[in-house]
């Protein structure tokens, strides 16, 4: 976590604790939320490791439960697991237009130049003369 942030903005560093998750671990705990992390004690450290250990599933196995979900839709053969291994929204965007994150830079469907088409053609074969 970095040392100059407040603790209340450090912890959403860590995978799976977002901004409300991080004031329910401050005011569980009594750790005031404008604290530096620099100037944590001990005691105020070891009482934020041990609730979060405790009760928030957080960063590997978190990560880890995810994407076993996916790869269970996936398995399933269920919509959003189809989404999912084509690399398009899962939760019912559009996809005519916008949806570039998930569907990536943009393919180009168009005409060809002359010499690019003349590259990518096989050359005619050859067949039998006519006399």
């Amino acid at each position: 976590m970095p040392a100059e942030k407040t603790i209340v903005a450090a912890l959403t560093y860590i995978y799976g604790i977002g901004p409300s998750s991080a004031n329910r671990i401050l005011k569980v705990t009594g750790v005031r939320p404008d604290v530096r992390v620099k100037n944590l004690s001990e005691e105020d450290t070891a009482r934020l490791r041990t609730e979060i250990e405790t009760k928030y599933r957080i960063e590997g196995s978190l990560r880890t439960e995810t994407s076993m979900n996916i790869k269970r839709l996936m398995d399933i053969g269920a919509y959003r697991g189809l989404r999912h291994r084509r690399g398009l929204p899962a939760r019912g965007q559009r996809t005519k237009t916008n949806a570039r994150t998930r569907k990536g830079p943009k393919k180009t469907a168009g005409a060809l130049k002359k010499k690019a088409m003349m590259a990518r053609k096989p050359a005619p074969k050859p067949g039998p003369k006519e006399a």
